[in-house]
């Protein structure tokens, strides 16, 4: 069965189907992640062409099928997320985050939530020159939906809520030093970089913009948080290896950046 209507959706990709045809997966407010079939786009005066860029956001006219694929039908009020889709460095961030997105959740599960999250993460990583800080705020939230979230909130022996803390694969979870002795294969993490991953799991999105944070604890959050995802998710992504060699790039292509003092 089949009914036509609008929903609020997120190009998350595109692939070529046959010579003239696209599928397109969209990010739904309504219907999760569905995969959509778009016909004849490679005509330069189809509306939808434009519409179905990876990393858009709008209403799209869709024809919903209970089975099998959808139909994109017509599409209004596209916004793409501009400089996602032109900045090398940006695009990447974007497409490793719709990767996790898609793989920690199953088509056609609704998570008003998880898209908004997306929605909002988008948009900051467009409009903020600090796009693996939200990258980073994703891959910790994401945790939950891969069912394996660590206790952030504390240490997991005596529940202490501030100070330093280090991550325990034992336990699951944080250690603070009074307890480091109860696993000596502990992450010995920087006290720095794990307070950053307990604060991405609870910020709001509207506060990103207060962080800063120096080369060196980009590196210490990244070690900690591949590490959490080597143990507990098992998942690598072409668009997450891709990532791991563009700092090969340093002074080719990336863009000239004035130093910046760490909170």
């Amino acid at each position: 069965m089949a009914h036509l209507e609008e929903v609020e959706g997120i190009v998350i990709s595109v692939r070529k189907h046959r010579e003239r045809d696209y599928l397109v997966k969209l990010f739904t407010d309504r219907y999760g992640k569905m995969m959509f079939f778009v016909r004849g786009t490679k005509n330069p005066n189809n509306k939808l062409k434009r519409a179905i860029q990876p990393f858009s956001h709008g209403t799209y006219i869709a024809d919903i099928r209970d089975q099998g694929l959808s139909f994109l039908r017509d599409a209004k009020d596209i916004a793409p997320y501009s400089q996602v889709q032109l900045d090398i460095f940006k695009n990447a961030y974007a497409t490793y985050a719709c990767g996790l997105a898609d793989a920690a959740l199953e088509d056609r599960i609704p998570d008003f939530n998880l898209f908004s999250q997306l929605k909002d993460g988008l948009a900051l990583m467009d409009e903020l020159e600090e796009p693996e800080i939200i990258l980073n705020i994703f891959e910790i939230r994401f945790l939950r939906y891969f069912g394996v979230m660590p206790e952030l909130r504390g240490c997991v022996v005596c529940g202490k809520t501030e100070g330093a803390f280090d991550y325990s694969s034992k336990y699951n979870g944080l250690l603070c030093p009074e307890h480091y002795h109860e696993d000596e294969r502990r992450y010995h993490a920087s006290p720095k970089a794990i307070h950053f991953i307990r604060l991405f799991s609870v910020i709001s999105f509207e506060k990103i913009g207060t962080i800063s944070m120096s080369e060196q604890t980009k590196k210490d959050i990244r070690y900690v948080i591949d590490k959490l995802y080597e143990e507990l998710v098992g998942l690598k992504l072409k668009s997450k290896r891709f990532i791991d060699h563009m700092h090969e790039w340093d002074g080719v292509l990336k863009r000239p950046e004035e130093p910046r003092k760490e909170e």
